[in-house]
């Protein structure tokens, strides 16, 4: 055998203690033994073992077994994958067998055999062994299983921006109109339109995904309309586009408000035919696609400015979905934060973690110019790097932002006007309610009316 695991001795005997000490040294990484059951709790928490050798009398005068039975219980409790042994006298078997049926791996009498005790040993580590890799699967398909389960979980949020969005994905959802989702970076373009697809008929089918930023102008046609093989140089074999992938799911083009004038009007043209040509075929295939697109411009000013084509604009918004950056979001923030927390404090092993008072104001009070994006990446650094339980605002490395630009280019540079101009917002949001404003900014009544006679609102 060679020298592997953690074997944790139990045994209020001091002689017995040392015989399998000595014997077992060689056999083991760690050997720790206790004469006293009531230290097991405490030890088995300090360390990580494998296999508990378990007395079955501990109180001088008393041979029933119980105390034994009870400890057995009680590790099991604790740790269901360890592989327990107990150790009884000859005249004990049917309490042995009992022990086995409350879930003791075996059991070895005093005096034992050597060889044999070796072996049981042996066949209890596979054991644990076994146990704990089956358990780490099932936590991996518990893990991946929530990471993907296709209800609304992740886009998490009880503001009113965000519960009229989700009131508009419940009534799109059922139908084929066309989605434009609109939005800063980070805001959840792509989960929106992830929920949409999942919610219609066509969710059946996998949701085909194009970032159209990413595609160089060479390769437009050939990516999304496909090639026949020998249709130009490296076109060596057949290939089926985006558009004929989807066909019968959802087609959702990412960054729609990046393409060039030319690939709007090659676009625009089979949304309008529902058909298309591969490069190198005569023949149309027909396609029948739900068109969800997001951009995070201002479309309306590129119509303005002449470089988005206004029929275009129209085909692909027969809804238009706006999703609020996190900045306005209010008490959203601190909904996200702890749910990331825990997600991420699960994947990396922590155990329960929490955020202290400072880490919470700073996550209520930054900018977020990368909005839930930035946020989730925030947290997750914060669990690597954290010391302990609590997340400190230093764990979060939050840095000062200066907006530069786009639709952050309104931010207010200092704390105060930035809290100024979101309790005015909000205040309008809400037409004046102070319950509602406060709710939503996640804060009091009395500590909102206080601000609203601090900026003189």
């Amino acid at each position: 055998m060679d020298k592997t695991g953690n074997l944790l001795i139990v045994e209020d005997n001091t002689e017995i203690l040392q015989a399998l000490q000595f014997f077992l040294e060689n056999e083991f990484n760690l050997i720790t033994s206790i004469t006293n059951s009531n230290l097991i709790p405490s030890t088995l928490r300090m360390g990580e073992y494998d296999l508990v050798l378990l007395d079955m009398n501990f109180t001088a005068g008393i041979n029933t077994g119980n105390e034994g039975l009870f400890w057995l219980a009680e590790i099991r409790k604790q740790d269901p994958t360890i592989c327990v042994i107990m150790m009884t006298a000859y005249g004990d078997i049917d309490l042995a067998v009992k022990s086995i049926k409350i879930g003791a791996t075996d059991f070895v009498l005093k005096p034992w055999d050597n060889d044999k005790l070796l072996d049981t040993l042996k066949t209890g580590l596979k054991l644990r062994r076994s146990r704990s890799e089956l358990n780490r699967g099932v936590e991996r398909i518990e893990y991946n299983t929530s990471e993907t389960e296709p209800n609304f979980p992740e886009f998490i949020g009880e503001c009113p921006e965000i519960c009229k969005v989700m009131e508009i994905v419940e009534k799109v959802s059922q139908t084929d109109a066309n989605i434009l989702v609109t939005g800063e970076n980070g805001t959840g373009k792509g989960l929106i339109a992830k929920e949409i697809h999942r919610r219609s008929e066509r969710g059946k089918k996998a949701m085909v995904t194009v970032d159209m930023s990413s595609i160089p102008t060479s390769l437009f046609e050939s990516e999304l309309f496909g090639h026949k093989k020998g249709a130009f140089t490296d076109a060596k074999v057949d290939r089926i586009g985006r558009f004929e992938s989807a066909n019968q799911s959802t087609l959702f083009l990412d960054e729609i408000g990046n393409l060039s004038l030319n690939m709007q009007t090659k676009i625009l043209n089979v949304l309008q035919e529902r058909q298309i040509i591969p490069i190198g075929s005569n023949k149309v295939v027909p396609i029948d696609i739900r068109l969800i697109c997001a951009t995070n411009k201002n479309l309306d000013k590129l119509v303005a400015e002449g470089v988005f084509r206004q029929d275009l604009l129209f085909r692909i918004n027969t809804i238009q979905i706006d999703l609020p950056p996190l900045r306005e979001r209010g008490a959203d923030i601190e909904l996200m934060s702890f749910s990331f927390l825990e997600k991420f404090a699960r994947k990396y092993g922590k155990g329960k973690m929490s955020f202290d008072l400072d880490a919470l104001q700073a996550l209520k009070t930054y900018p977020w110019p990368g909005n839930i994006r930035e946020l989730e990446h925030s947290i997750e650094k914060a669990v690597i790097l954290a010391d302990s339980s609590i997340v400190q605002s230093d764990d979060l490395f939050l840095k000062k932002v200066h907006m530069q630009g786009g639709a952050s280019a309104n931010i207010p540079a200092s704390f105060d006007d930035y809290e100024k101009t979101i309790i005015r917002k909000t205040l309008l949001r809400n037409m004046g309610n102070l319950s509602n404003a406060a709710r939503e900014l996640g804060i009091s009544r009395p500590t909102l009316y206080k601000k609203i006679k601090q900026y003189g609102l």
